[in-house]
């Protein structure tokens, strides 16, 4: 799936946050990351009495997973950038191991903008939400 994945989105270790694209289509993107303290060693310090991933990181994986989405569903090419983020919302914290979900919705899709919008879940319940927009930069 890793190889999936870097085809999909220009990102490279150590900072690919998305595992697996379960579905992507004209509407939504649904994904999934498991962050570990092994292959994601460079986020342990943030926070290594509690092990909580960083909520940033969790809406950058989000936005990877957005972008990973719209390349395997073929709804726009080149290479974006993300250019704004709106209404960031944290809910919960997550810890190393924990599966995050991401649902995505598209809101806009062309070969220079797209915007999305998504929720982060873990167990069902909602850690994170936000909306944000990429610009093609290429």
């Amino acid at each position: 799936m890793k190889k999936e994945i870097e085809s999909l989105i220009p990102h490279r270790y150590p900072f690919i946050f998305v595992d697996e694209i379960l579905s992507a289509n004209n509407d939504s993107v649904v994904g999934l990351k498991t962050f570990n303290k092994e292959d994601d060693k460079m986020l342990t310090g943030s926070f290594p009495d509690y092990e909580y991933i960083p909520g940033m990181i969790i809406i950058e994986s989000m936005a990877q997973c957005g972008g990973a989405g719209i390349k395997k569903a073929k709804l726009a090419d080149g290479f974006f950038g993300l250019a704004a983020m709106n209404d960031v919302q944290f809910f919960k914290g997550v810890t190393y191991g924990d599966q995050i979900r991401y649902e995505i919705k598209n809101i806009r899709v062309s070969n220079r903008i797209i915007k999305q919008s998504g929720i982060a879940y873990f167990e069902g319940e909602p850690i994170a939400q936000a909306t944000w927009t990429c610009g093609r930069i290429d």
